[in-house]
């Protein structure tokens, strides 16, 4: 088996924002001091229609307008998320109806926190080079919320991406991937406790920055590229501020970070936030680009990929809407109706 790559993309944002200026409003805090924390003026937010299935429906219609091929040749869908609305049934199979495909595809939903979606590529890619299947598709999906007034309301937010991968009209070839993992308690949620916990003095050094950076790191020793040979990079991005430090960390300048980062204007969307930076790298770089992607997710783990654009890649940029597209298309909602949509309010008789 030869090359084997991303063939199409897409993705999903909800046309509805909160600006955190507004959150803070309603709980009292500076703004300026949540602006200054977290680098983030506004998330996106689902309708009351809206869940991570038809997310994932939306971004990977996308991202088969891109590929261009016949929904019934993908073999198989993987799906990471952390925010199912069932707590038993997956995804992928509804997924499988919604898009047209074989029902002889292998469908899985995945979790691993927010990298999940990740590893949905590096999965589909395996079945790619093995040759049981010709097209896999990948999606990285959530719609979280936080606890209201902690501080993750100021940043969860819903969004989708997918991806088409094959050997075949490839856009984006996947040169290598590295996995790095290990078992640091950072983020958790038990069964029957409606919000997630933080394990505060773990998030960032032992958490977020080690992994990425060792998984970078030892992607770049086994290939022999340098931060140099990169293009462009994009990291998993919890708030502005994380990506901007670990590209330091890693000696990679500003400029090669600034289009992958997009939650500065939607927000966190867990397993679609690295994905989505890809696609808006995708959607404005030439052919012979190398990128630098790396995931992370909670609890604790990441996958760096080394990507290289083809000559492909521009006559399938405007197929489907783009990542600028859904950024620009937006309309503002306040906490109350925030809270109605993600039926927040409780009834109590």
């Amino acid at each position: 088996m030869g090359k084997v790559g991303i063939v199409g993309w897409g993705v999903y944002i909800p046309r509805f924002r909160i600006s955190t200026k507004e959150i803070a409003r309603v709980w009292g805090d500076d703004p300026l001091r949540i602006k200054d924390l977290y680098w983030v003026e506004e998330r996106s937010v689902g309708g009351p229609d809206e869940d991570a299935v038809t997310m994932a429906v939306e971004a990977s219609r996308n991202a088969l307008r891109r590929a261009g091929i016949d929904p019934r040749e993908l073999g198989s869908v993987f799906v990471g998320t952390e925010s199912k609305p069932y707590a038993v049934k997956p995804i992928a199979s509804i997924l499988i109806e919604a898009l047209g495909m074989r029902k002889q595809s292998f469908a899985v939903d995945m979790e691993f926190a927010c990298k999940a979606g990740s590893d949905a590529i590096v999965n589909a890619m395996g079945l790619v080079k093995s040759g049981l299947i010709k097209y896999g598709l990948a999606v990285g999906v959530d719609h979280s919320h936080g606890e209201p007034g902690e501080h993750l309301d100021y940043t969860v937010s819903g969004g989708a991406a997918a991806y088409v991968i094959g050997s075949d009209g490839i856009v984006a070839e996947i040169e290598h991937v590295y996995a790095y993992n290990s078992d640091t308690p950072d983020f958790w949620r038990r069964d029957g406790i409606p919000y997630a916990v933080h394990g505060e003095s773990f998030t960032g050094e032992p958490a977020y920055f080690r992994h990425i950076v060792n998984a970078a790191k030892a992607l770049m020793e086994a290939t022999g590229l340098k931060p140099s040979d990169f293009d462009y990079a994009v990291f998993h991005q919890p708030n502005a501020r994380f990506p901007v430090r670990v590209a330091q960390m890693l000696g990679i300048p500003l400029d090669k970070v600034k289009l992958g980062i997009v939650v500065d204007r939607i927000g966190n969307t867990y397993n679609g936030a690295v994905l989505i930076g890809l696609a808006n790298i995708l959607e404005n770089a030439k052919p012979g680009s190398r990128i630098l992607m790396v995931s992370f997710g909670s609890g604790a783990g990441s996958n760096a990929f080394s990507l290289i654009t083809t000559d492909l890649l521009p006559e399938k940029v405007g197929r489907a809407r783009t990542v600028s597209y859904y950024l620009e298309n937006k309309a503002y909602i306040d906490y109350a109706l925030y809270l109605r949509f993600r039926n927040l309010i409780k009834v109590i008789q």
